[in-house]
């Protein structure tokens, strides 16, 4: 079983443009994300009791974007109570074991469709994660071929952004991300206190 073994409910928070958030606390629906880099593979991503780095994602967004039409001109950031649900839960031992099968049957059918495997790359934090969402996706679409229960929601941890100190275990933007594969486990959005927003 995949299904995570610690809390179902948990706070999570989704940077983006404020008029996009402004419409979201408003009761419009969230767009997945279908980027072929997406670090969890296709959904709606959140970033877990983290409000702030919610908001600073969205800053580094206005930089990465300007002049496209997707630019985020006023960083925002909206908090959310999600059941995970059914979750491939990549901090646990069973959701990296089936990432892991999963990434074997990958490199396999894509030898036999003589394609090229897809890399993960863009600085020392890999930023562009085609590799993995590409293998993410994979183990979705095999469970669906087979008939098995669809996962709602994926779950990892990930070391970002530097150490904080030489030869430190811990770094600066260290984070645990979700991926919301089914929308019903959304169960609510909420405005983010400022005072959450600060260092």
């Amino acid at each position: 079983m995949l299904q995570s073994l610690h809390a179902s409910f948990v706070l999570g928070f989704h940077g983006c443009d404020r008029h996009v958030g402004e419409a979201l606390l408003s009761g419009a629906a969230f767009a997945p994300s279908e980027n072929v880099y997406d670090w969890l593979g296709s959904g709606i991503y959140f970033w877990e009791a983290n409000p702030l780095r919610g908001l600073e994602f969205a800053q580094e967004l206005k930089v990465r974007r300007v002049g496209r039409p997707n630019a985020i001109k006023d960083p925002f950031v909206v908090g959310a109570v999600i059941e995970l649900g059914f979750c491939l839960d990549l901090t646990s031992s069973a959701g990296i074991s089936a990432v892991k099968a999963a990434h074997t049957d990958f490199a396999a059918y894509m030898q036999t469709a003589g394609e090229p495997m897809p890399t993960n790359f863009l600085g020392d934090d890999l930023l562009k994660r085609s590799l993995d969402c590409a293998v993410v996706n994979h183990l979705h679409g095999v469970r669906t071929k087979l008939g098995r229960p669809a996962h709602d929601s994926v779950r990892g941890v990930f070391l970002e952004g530097g150490r904080i100190y030489e030869t430190s275990g811990f770094f600066n933007k260290t984070h645990i991300q979700l991926c919301i594969r089914n929308p019903g486990c959304i169960k609510g959005v909420f405005r983010v206190a400022e005072e959450l927003l600060s260092a």
